[in-house]
């Protein structure tokens, strides 16, 4: 297909990453100069796991912007609760809509629709791996709040392992120079195909174990749920869930400047009286969402996207190999063909990016 996509937000340039922040900005300024946008433009929002701000925020995005929205928040509500494959669900859907936006459990499953679609495909998130509009969203809410996405200490705090947007922000943040203090258990640590971006750009980076001793060193500091939702064993989650709770007290020793920011929902990590700090900025955050959402779309849908992104890798299919991630959607669409990007005598998921080592 010739359509462009946003699978992974390091898929584009920096100055990519400016112009939308400079575009987003604007908008949030003279909203009613980009009404019309993108009037008679269609998107679909498919979002197979629940979802409140992405989905809504895309949703008015695209209303804002003039254009109109059909999709599901529930795949039993459609033909997938048929047995229908991801394949034919995205080649469909594409052949009536101008852009699908697209929210799924299982990883790498933006870039299998991209394979299927005769429009542009955005990754609203997909399992455990990444979430480049949040990332987009948190690079907005950055600049207007700390006025620069460089020379900043970053602390990200909580489920590591599984948290998209983690993954997402840190791959987007280690080409600026940056610190980075990664405050988890040992449980929920960072995945090392993350750590090997981090380790690839030169950033500075360090792995904590405590919330109080770190907040003091910190410009930013990122919370993030444990999720429910990523844990195979109740017991499991049920064990790591309490473990860092960001509170009054523990805001005493911060910084006077810092910005405390959150992809949202949250559950317990953050308690209700923290929302009254001028530096919790999470709900102003999620308000940027929707600004960094309607300069995406705009910049998709018009003729000037070609400037901004490029196409997707393709490899060559090798269905000898299987992704060991449980989790990959090519272990749940037979249909996929396996494609790996070969690294130093290892095998690279293109679709969730598990590393295999062939004995």
């Amino acid at each position: 297909m010739n359509s462009r996509h946003l699978i992974d937000l390091n898929d584009f340039t920096t100055s990519d990453w400016q112009r939308l922040i400079r575009l987003s900005q604007d908008i949030m300024d003279t909203p009613q100069d980009y009404f019309n946008t993108c009037q008679g433009k269609l998107m679909a929002t498919l979002f197979y796991e629940p979802s409140t701000r992405t989905q809504m925020s895309f949703q008015s995005a695209m209303l804002r912007l003039g254009g109109s929205v059909i999709g599901f928040d529930n795949p039993l509500n459609s033909s997938v609760s048929k047995g229908e494959s991801l394949a034919d669900t995205i080649r469909i859907v594409s052949g009536y809509t101008d852009l699908v936006t697209i929210r799924h459990p299982l990883e790498g499953t933006a870039q299998a629709a991209a394979r299927y679609s005769s429009c542009p495909v955005i990754n609203a998130g997909d399992g455990g791996h990444l979430h480049p509009t949040q990332t987009l969203t948190d690079l907005v809410a950055l600049t207007k709040y700390k006025g620069s996405l460089e020379g900043l200490t970053v602390g990200l705090c909580g489920d590591l392992k599984n948290g998209r947007t983690v993954h997402s922000l840190l791959k987007a943040l280690s080409r600026f120079s940056n610190k980075f203090i990664l405050i988890s258990t040992k449980e929920l640590a960072l995945p090392t195909y993350i750590k090997d971006v981090l380790n690839a750009s030169g950033c500075q980076f360090e792995e904590v174990y405590s919330l109080e001793e770190a907040i003091p060193r910190l410009d930013v500091l990122y919370m993030t749920r444990i999720q429910k939702e990523r844990f195979f064993s109740e017991e499991e989650y049920e064990r790591q869930k309490t473990v860092y709770i960001l509170d009054r007290q523990k805001m005493l020793s911060a910084r006077s400047d810092l910005v405390v920011l959150h992809p949202l929902p949250r559950v317990d990590e953050i308690t209700p009286e923290v929302d009254s700090d001028p530096r919790a900025l999470y709900f102003e955050q999620a308000k940027c969402g929707m600004y960094a959402r309607m300069a995406l779309i705009t910049c998709l849908l018009r003729d000037e996207a070609v400037h901004y992104y490029k196409e997707l890798p393709i490899s060559r299919p090798r269905n000898d190999i299987k992704c060991t991630n449980p989790k990959c959607i090519t272990n749940h669409e037979p249909s996929l063909p396996h494609t790996f990007r070969e690294s130093g005598g290892m095998y690279i998921c293109e679709y969730c990016d598990e590393r295999i080592i062939l004995q």
